[in-house]
This record gives structure tokens, sequence and C-alpha cells, in this order.
């Protein structure tokens, strides 16, 4: 990336910063015969008190500022609507930091209750529910999206193993409220299986990129579409009403038209709405779409540096960059090409990144919750939007897909324990500390091999030294005798057959029947003082008691070489 690149970059951040706040709610695009072009405000008046109002989004992605601020005005002044439910199946706000996410119905009063799959982006809906003034619920990102696209077709229900043995089996967690104390359970018991219900959607709101004079809609040049076809298709099926937000006006004919304009009640044009978060459809960038003008490198380079920038994302160390090599080399060895692969945030993007840096993302197709498929899952803010993609479909088909046939997922993890469970969802007490599961649910129950990548402990230093990593100081365990909330169960899946691995900053474990494995140890690390004594996890050691060294070339990175095996068809 050059120098220029890197100026262009800094003002188009720049721009965005000093402009983010702005947007005229009460504005509108006229077209002549056509009512249902109108204001944000005239759009917000649509919805009713009470009401269930799904979005669509991930992210910084597909983001319908303009509505979140007039929904919140209209409030403000009005006092209407009011007593909500909310409802989104990605984390579509911005931990308090940014304006025009669905943090804005985070009031008091506008809303009562919130669907979501992934919390811990929406600081103000947290902070309502620790003040016992908003209902949480939570569901798994991709049995939500399911759930919708059932709602479309009149269904009020399925039935899935998703959850199975996790907090959210009633006969084992809490189930679906976040406060087992408050809330009614959208969750039952169903021989093996769970059944999962939600509200009817009332009100479905989202963002695209384009609309003609007719009311139809256009995804051409979008990130992502999501949900927004199918909660569209459950609130008209529901008797409700639908808002379309859109950065541009086009002729009919302009692409193929993904939602006719019958299916539309109200059509909100602004043109500050985004194709990802920073970037306008009306100048959207390329890189996101399936015509990319730049390679796939070049664009995570650049979405690297903006992420830099905006210090958004965590900075990775050296030690970081060694487990990162560990688990690609570990996935290198048991993988094959044309793999199905979804990749989680956080670590697991670095293991993404050397991926495609070793030129083996042609031979697998990576994919991110949101519906894009192929190309490079993008980094940190613009995670759920992908960089030279293949397709771009709906979260309810990739979902679908995963369902079918799933190979590998790989994943991050708060804590796992002696049983090889996994904590994802809950950080600590309190609902300001609740993350909840995300897609992780569901990819964990639909793939066959799941790689967690992890930090081995949380704070602590642990440094490199030469060819060897050293634990300099101890953090606290993140590897513990009994999880704090199951949103994995490890019995479970060795039970269905799954490949279970964890890498780690010190090795490498594998979850087996007589539990985790040290199957291979970092260099310089001493098992019984770095590993043994640190862990309250029961940890197996081989029969023979003798740890495999990793090779030196995944700490240093010098002569590392990656290689996908063939598919044995």
């Amino acid at each position: 990336m050059n120098m220029f690149t890197r100026i262009a970059l800094l003002a188009h951040i720049a721009k965005w910063r000093l402009t983010w706040k702005r947007g005229d709610t009460l504005k509108a695009y006229a077209v002549p015969g056509n009512p249902k072009f109108m204001s944000a405000r005239d759009a917000a008046v649509l919805i009713r008190d009470g009401d269930v109002v799904a979005f669509s989004g991930l992210g910084g992605n597909q983001r319908a500022s303009i509505m979140f601020w007039a929904i919140r005005q209209r409030f403000e002044e009005t006092g209407s609507p009011r007593d909500l439910t909310l409802m989104a199946i990605g984390g579509i706000g911005s931990r308090g930091r940014a304006p025009g996410t669905l943090e804005e119905l985070g009031q008091s009063g506008l809303a009562r209750r919130f669907f979501t799959g992934h919390f811990e982006t929406f600081k103000a809906m947290l902070r309502l529910a620790d003040a016992g003034q908003m209902e949480l619920q939570c569901l798994p990102q991709g049995t939500m999206a399911l759930l919708i696209d059932a709602q479309g077709r009149g269904e009020d229900s399925i039935v899935s193993r998703t959850g199975v043995g996790t907090f959210i089996d009633p006969r084992v967690g809490r189930g679906t409220p976040v406060d087992d104390e408050v809330g009614e359970q959208w969750v039952s018991a169903e021989g093996d299986s769970l059944r999962y219900r939600m509200p009817k959607i009332h009100v479905a709101v989202f963002n695209l990129p384009a609309a003609d004079r007719k009311g139809n809609l256009y995804a051409k040049n979008c990130a992502i579409i999501g949900e927004s076809l199918h909660i569209a298709k459950a609130a008209k099926r529901n008797g409700g009403v639908v808002i379309a937000n859109v950065g541009l006006v086009v002729d009919e004919g302009y692409d193929e038209i993904v939602l006719p304009g019958d299916m539309v009640d109200a059509v909100v044009v602004f043109s500050g709405t985004e194709q990802v978060g920073s970037v306008p459809h009306r100048k959207y960038w390329p890189l996101f779409t399936t015509h990319s003008d730049i390679s796939a490198s070049e664009g995570i380079k650049r979405l690297k540096y903006v992420n830099w920038i905006l210090g958004y994302t965590p900075r990775r160390r050296s030690v970081d960059e060694a487990l990162a090599r560990l688990a690609t080399s570990l996935f290198a060895e048991h993988e094959f090409e044309g793999a199905l692969v979804n990749i989680g945030i956080g670590l697991p993007e670095e293991v993404c990144r050397l991926l495609a840096k070793a030129g083996l993302v042609d031979h697998l197709t990576l994919f991110t919750e949101s519906g894009v498929v192929g190309g490079i899952p993008a980094p940190g803010v613009f995670f759920g939007a992908a960089v030279a993609p293949r397709e771009i479909t709906t979260s309810v088909e990739v979902f679908q897909r995963c369902y079918r046939r799933l190979d590998v997922s790989i994943l991050g993890v708060l804590q796992a324990d002696s049983d090889g469970n996994v904590n994802v969802s809950k950080r600590g007490e309190g609902a300001i500390n609740y993350v909840g599961p995300g897609g992780f649910m569901d990819f964990t129950t639909a793939a066959s091999t799941i790689y967690f990548v992890s930090s081995w402990m949380a704070g602590g230093r642990i440094e490199m030294a030469g060819d060897r990593v050293r634990v300099v100081e101890r953090g606290r365990p993140k590897f513990v005798q009994a999880v704090d909330e199951i949103t994995f169960n490890g019995r479970q899946a060795l039970a269905l057959g799954k490949r279970v691995f964890f890498i780690t900053h010190v090795g490498v474990f594998r979850l087996t029947e007589g539990g985790m494995e040290l199957m291979k140890v970092m260099p310089g690390i001493d098992i019984q003082k770095d590993i043994l004594d640190v862990a309250s996890m029961r940890v197996v050691l081989p029969e023979s008691g003798e740890v495999p060294v990793v090779d030196a070339s995944v700490v240093t990175g010098e002569g590392f070489r990656l290689a996908l095996r063939p598919r044995a068809d």
C-alpha cells in the first residue's frame, strides 16, 4: 500500500468522523405519484407503540442510521413509539463509541425488550437491563435467522439440535432470558432437540443500496444483504410494515430486483446511507463487492490500516503471530482443499490472514454469517463483509448451507474447561458484561472440525525469545476446572464424532474421551510450571509422557510453509 493510498484513507476517516452525526430526518426525496417515498421521520410514524421491530445488519455493515435517529427523535418529541420489542441477529451497536447505530434506540421507555444473538456491542441496552428497564432475550444467531425465515412461511417455531447441552437448553441452563427471573421462555426441550420460538415481526427496517421510482429495491454493490429480504417477508406475512432506507434512486432495470415495490411501505432516501461503516453507497468501495478492483491482499492491507487508525481492534504482538502460525499449521495438517470454513472474529482473523498470505484461500471457501461467501472475511470494524467475495447471499441462506455441510469452524474462547466445554457468552456478572453466543452455537453444531484459537491467559505476559516462547508474568487462567457458562458442550461434540482442537500460546490441546490432551507444546514452555501449575483445568498427557515440541519455524516464521492436503474424492 503506497503513501498516496494511506493519505486518501486518512482523509476518508477524517471526513467520516467530522460528518458521522449528520442526517436530516425531516428531509424527503419526492417521487411524483409514489407516496411511499417519504422522510425518515414520516416513516417512523408507521411504527406503533408495542410493535416488534426487526433490523438487518452485522457489525458496521448495513446500518440504517437515518431511521435509528428518526425513531429516537420522534420518541423524544412525542413519547411514541414506545414499549417496542427490538430484534437484530447481529451486533449492530458500537459499544457506545459511534453514533447512528441501533444503540440510538437504547432509551428508557422507547424499547422494553431486545432479542439478539450478540449483545456485547449494545452497551446502551445492557445498561438499561442492569437498571431493570429492559428485558434481554438471547437466541443463537443462525437459529434466529431460520426463525425469521419460518415466519415468512407462516410457521411460528423450529426444532433444532443447536444449543443442546448449553446454557440455552432449559434442562441445563436458564434458556433464552439473559436474566432468568425476567421475561418469557422462548425455548423448550423436545426429545434430543430444542424447539425455538420468537414473537411475530410487525415492522422490518433495513438498508439496501438503491430503489427505483416504483419502489423496487436493488442490492447491486452492497457489502451484505443480511436479513433484509427475510424480515420483510416475515413482516408482510404478519400484516406489518416494511421500511427501506436506500442511498440511491435509480432507473428501473438498474439490476435484478431483490424486493419488489409492492412489498415495501416506505422508502427513505438518505445520501449518507452506508455500504459499510464510513463508506456510503453512492461512493461504494468495489473491494467489498463481487467485482473488486484491487487484489484481496491489497484490500486486506487497506482495511487493517483503517482499523489501526481507528484503534477499535486489538494491536497484535509477535507472540500472537506465533499463535496464528501454530493454528494455521494445525489447520493445514488436518484439512483438505475445497473445505467450507467459517472464520470467527478476534484471533481467528489472524489465522485467516495467514491462510491468505500463503495463497490457500483460493483452495478453500471462507464465509461470514452475514451471507458473504468466498474472498477473505474483512477484519475489525468491517467484520461481516469480505474482500473480493465470490457471492453475496442472505444470512438465512448461508446458515442453511452450514447446516447442510460445514467442514470447519475457527473460533475464539473466553474460557475452556476439563470437559472441553467453552464459554464465549459470559464475560462477567451483570448484563453489562454479557456477550452472547452470536453464531457460535450454530457453527459448532454444524461443523465437523472445530479449532478454538485462544490466548493462554487473560492478562499476564508471554513473550518471544528467539525461537522460544516464555511466560514472563502469569495472568488469570482461561483454562479452568468448569466454565462460568456452557456455550459449547465438549461431551456432546465428541458424541457426535466432531474433532475439537484448542490452540494457545503455550501449545495445542485435543479434546478426547479422556479429557483435554496436550498434543503439542511450544518450544521454551515448561509443561509443569507454565501449564499444569497455571491451569485449574485437568490436563491429560500422552501415554508416553512425551509431548511433541512445535517446530521452531512456527515461532520465528523463518522457513514457515503451508500446504493443504488434496481432497480424496
